[in-house]
């Protein structure tokens, strides 16, 4: 449910299957995020892409079970979170 925290939306699938991406409007991101699986490492790479589709940021190896909290860290979580969704949903 965290996802919607980032404001996620249009989900695409990418060629080969080989991972998908989707458009986040988070407190520090804002664009899109690739998650792109290497099979032979069976870890993923999330990638930081402008809303022109443009990398700006990615993050190696990272396991599935840390995707999650790896994209909220990059895309929404920022110092003093909690004061500022407060201020932001007053």
């Amino acid at each position: 449910m965290v996802m919607w925290s980032w404001g996620f939306k249009a989900p695409k699938a990418l060629v080969d299957n080989k991972g998908f991406m989707f458009h986040v409007n988070g407190f520090k991101h804002k664009g899109w995020v690739k998650v792109v699986y290497h099979k032979g490492k069976d870890l993923f790479v999330v990638i930081l892409l402008n809303n022109s589709r443009i990398e700006i940021d990615s993050i190696e190896d990272v396991y599935f079970d840390s995707l999650v909290e790896v994209i909220d860290a990059a895309v929404e979580l920022t110092t003093y979170y909690g004061t500022r969704v407060n201020n932001e949903y007053k």
